[in-house]
Order: C-alpha cells, then structure tokens, then sequence
C-alpha cells in the first residue's frame, strides 16, 4: 500500500543588486516557461512586496519532492542559478514547503516551522467561505448564459487568486501569534 506524498513548494527568496531588478525580472520571464515545461511541475509564481522593493520571493509548486529533486539536480537548472546568481545580492534562501503550508509563510520572516495542519485548515476554511459565498453572489446574476462548466471555472480562479495573493497572506499576519506561537517573542 502506497501513501500518497503532498506536492512541494520551493519558496525561494532573493535580494536583488541595485539597479538589476529588471534584469532579474527579465531573466525570470525567461525562466518560466522553462520551468513549467518540467515534469511534476505545478506552478511558479514570483513576487516583488514593492515596486521599490530589491526583494523577490519566488513560489515554485512541484507534484513530489522526487519531482523537485530531479529539477534541481540537472545541469540546466545549475546554469540557470549562476545567471540568476549575477544579478542576486547573495544565494537565495530556500525553504521546502509541503501541502497547502506555503499559504502559511511570513514573506519576511523567514524559517518559521509550519503550522499545525488544524490551525492551517481552519484559517483557510477561514478565507474560503466568505469567497466561496461571495462570488458565486456576484457572478452567476452577470453569467446567466454561461455553461455551469465555465462559470465554476472562473469562480474557483478567483478564488484560488484571492487566497494566494490577498486573503491568506493577510490572514497569515493578523493571526500570526496564533499560528506560531513559540515565535511569540519575535
């Protein structure tokens, strides 16, 4: 009997030189679809906090561990980090998440433990069903004519987007004393 192993998710953070934001920029929209065409390959997404921000914060989503493993470990992805590595302040710091956990990450507090897995589905429960209740409201009075397919489609992609990028981050932070608790003192 097999267990099934949770996907993976690299978060890489990198400090960018002064004034190679765009060439970093630049080469990670060269990056990507490179990376996409990986097998067990998930999703990478990258994140600037600000504009005047030099930091980066790269969400890299693998099907295994086993599948991040055979990524990194090729001479293709060693070249990409030295070409990465030009325009970088320092070597990036990478911390491997599992499951949903990478919701859970404080974007400048690196190497906080993952939550407990009942504090991280209650918060996400949390974020959900306020969204889950909210744009179906909005969207299916402006949708009529829509295949139920398509129309589910779209409210699910906004409801993953707005727990990505918005809600769980958020949450993330005003319960942050609650979901890591032996940090209390930071």
């Amino acid at each position: 009997m097999s267990t099934a192993t949770p996907p993976v998710t690299a978060v890489v953070r990198r400090r960018i030189k002064p004034g190679f934001e765009s060439a970093f920029e630049a080469l990670m929209q060269e990056f990507v679809p490179y990376v996409l065409r990986q097998p067990g390959h998930l999703g990478i997404n990258v994140v600037r906090t600000s504009s005047s921000s030099r930091d980066y914060t790269v969400f890299d989503r693998f099907a295994t561990a086993e599948d991040r493993r055979r990524f990194t470990s090729s001479p293709e992805y060693e070249g990409w980090m030295e070409r990465l590595r030009t325009v970088s302040e320092a070597g990036p710091q990478v911390e491997e998440i599992e499951g949903l956990a990478f919701w859970f990450t404080l974007p400048n507090e690196p190497g906080h433990q993952a939550p407990p897995k009942l504090k991280m589905a209650m918060l996400t429960l949390l974020g959900v069903y306020p969204l889950s209740m909210l744009f179906p409201a909005i969207l299916v009075p402006l949708t009529p004519y829509w295949p139920p397919l398509l129309r589910g489609l779209l409210i699910a992609s906004l409801i993953v987007v707005s727990l990505t990028w918005f809600v769980m981050p958020n949450l993330t932070r005003l319960f942050k004393k609650w979901l890591f608790p032996s940090n209390q003192g930071d």
